[in-house]
């Protein structure tokens, strides 16, 4: 098929669609990953252009359509375990408490889960071997209603399980075997303790928290500086003092009102 045009008037027009709904940010140098994200669904849907489907995305009542779209711009990888560095401090900070009391766990940008179910394994095996009590629980949100889907039903290609434990794929997965090999589910022994929900971190929130740790990663590169400090003092609101806060590693600190002390890389405390 031939490649679609795409106007500077286009590419302005969805931007501020995208900034306007979603607090998503994009320059000049972002026009091409644009343009290549959507140019297979406006062809897929049977469309002569970008003017035709920002005419669908103007429209109120095709949401569906408009999450597909930040769906497709907003796709990021993820794998279970990333930045392993920050599940061995979470681990060593839980031990040191030498407490039994509830422990509540929120991943802020969950996409497809991986974040959360590594959390999940990890707080299951520290509860086995008595070093937590009982009682913890993880929130996981993202503004996709369709990878809140997918992670709810816990399939994933075995590669995005690469780092975890052989130890750990026996007791938290199954794998998949006949038309599902090559996909593992997780087990619902932990999938029960997960809860998922839709969220846009970009608009105010009320009822959430308060949680011990908050893991915010990979997700304020979408944002400009304005919208990153008010997402994560909005964020940070949640979290109890004491608390720990992550963010990516190559993501630094982000300015924001809510005073913070730096642990290691991409990991941060809310002073008592």
């Amino acid at each position: 098929m031939a490649a679609l045009d795409f106007s500077d008037r286009e590419f302005k027009t969805i931007c501020e669609l995208m900034y306007e709904a979603a607090g998503l940010s994009y320059n000049d140098s972002k026009k091409s990953l644009i343009h290549s994200r959507l140019s297979t669904r406006i062809q897929r849907l049977g469309l002569e252009g970008f003017a035709d489907y920002i005419a669908i995305l103007q429209d109120e009542s095709q949401a569906a359509e408009f999450q597909m779209a930040v769906d497709l711009l907003t796709t990021n990888e993820t794998y279970f375990f990333r930045e392993p560095k920050h599940y061995e401090l979470l681990e060593r900070e839980l031990v040191a408490r030498k407490s039994k009391a509830p422990l509540a766990v929120w991943s802020a940008a969950s996409s497809f889960g991986d974040e959360a179910y590594s959390t999940a394994m990890l707080l299951s095996d520290l509860q086995t071997s008595g070093r937590i009590g009982p009682d913890w629980s993880i929130l996981a949100t993202d503004i996709s209603h369709r990878v809140l889907l997918s992670a709810k039903e816990a399939v994933f290609p075995q590669d995005r399980l690469r780092a975890v434990s052989p130890e750990r794929l026996k007791r938290y997965c199954l794998r998949g075997e006949g038309e599902a090999e090559g996909q593992s589910m997780v087990q619902d022994k932990l999938r029960r303790r997960v809860q998922f929900g839709q969220l846009n971190l970009c608009k105010p929130f009320s009822g959430l928290g308060p949680f011990d740790v908050v893991f915010l990663r990979n997700v304020l590169i979408y944002f400009d500086p304005p919208t990153k400090s008010a997402v994560v003092d909005r964020v940070l609101a949640t979290l109890k003092p004491g608390g720990l806060f992550f963010l990516g590693t190559a993501e630094g600190r982000v300015p924001c009102e809510t005073a913070l002390q730096t642990v290691q890389p991409g990991a941060f405390r809310k002073p008592l």
